[in-house]
């Protein structure tokens, strides 16, 4: 990616450089279309879409999981009357001024949310056990080469002792400024909702107005429930990225299960390229 300057490339970059990768590499990509359903026929895979149908001796699914939020199922949670809303349409601190937020979710977004509300709202942050932050000195980069290095000693067969995961709180300037202003601290999560309470796990009921959560996303593979890989965890059964059940079939980029780091655009470069080489060899021995 070009030299941006001070700093780490904004979205605006990110996607100006995805955009003169394809131009430059004149990938036949077609756009909008979403696949609503891969079956099996003739020894060959089918891809149904909103546009056309497609037949393929080969199907990579890389839909990975920003499409497919979760919210952690908590009793009473439906009879909530106040705002709900995950960090995937989180849209600022501008709608939750003045009002009493809970920020639920141990991870990065969860920190950053939490972070900014702390300074307009009543927020306290929810998490399972207490997050692990990082050394300010530690950005995106290092651990990506931290990840790097653990997948070369998981190759390697040797052992490494590294502190500090992509799960662990990175600390970018609005979570410094929260432990600045003393209040970067976490509470344990509540035991269940009501209409306009949460309810504490010693039975103490508090009002609040709105929830946030920052608890993830899950693969999004709704397109293969027809060809019964899906597994009751959401999950493919895979060696390296290719289906078990399923040969015609690889699955790229939906976390750790597919790849070290593979969740990330950095990440995803390792397991592409085996994916793509492993293809190769299969289409060569079937032809």
């Amino acid at each position: 990616m070009p030299y941006q300057g001070e700093g780490t490339p904004g979205a605006t970059d990110v996607v100006t450089y995805l955009d003169a990768y394809e131009r430059r590499y004149q990938l036949d990509v077609r756009r909008p279309v979403r696949v609503t359903s891969v079956t099996e026929r003739d020894r060959r895979l089918e891809i149904h879409t909103d546009k056309s149908d497609w037949s393929a001796s080969a199907v990579v699914s890389a839909t990975g999981t920003w499409s497919n939020p979760y919210i952690a199922a908590y009793p009473g949670s439906a009879e909530f009357r106040g705002v709900q809303v995950h960090s995937a349409l989180y849209d600022g601190p501008t709608a939750f001024v003045g009002q009493k937020v809970l920020v639920v979710g141990g991870g990065n977004s969860g920190a950053q949310i939490y972070a900014e509300l702390s300074s307009v709202a009543k927020a306290q942050w929810v998490t399972q056990q207490e997050p692990t932050f990082l050394p300010d000195e530690v950005d995106g980069r290092v651990l990506f080469e931290r990840a790097t290095e653990r997948l070369r000693a998981q190759q390697e067969g040797r052992p490494v002792e590294m502190s500090g995961g992509l799960g662990d709180i990175v600390m970018v300037p609005p979570v410094k400024d929260a432990r600045e202003r003393g209040v970067l601290h976490t509470v344990r999560p509540f035991a269940h909702m009501t209409e306009t309470c949460v309810v504490w796990p010693n039975g103490v009921e508090e009002q609040i107005d709105a929830v946030v959560w920052c608890t993830g996303f899950r693969p999004a593979l709704d397109h293969l429930t027809s060809l019964g890989v899906v597994r009751t965890d959401g999950r493919v059964a895979v060696d390296g990225t290719r289906s078990l059940s399923q040969p015609r079939l690889w699955c790229v980029g939906y976390g750790e299960w597919t790849g070290s780091a593979s969740a990330t655009l950095i990440g995803v470069m390792r397991s592409a390229r085996s994916t793509a080489l492993e293809i190769d060899a299969a289409l060569t021995t079937d032809s």
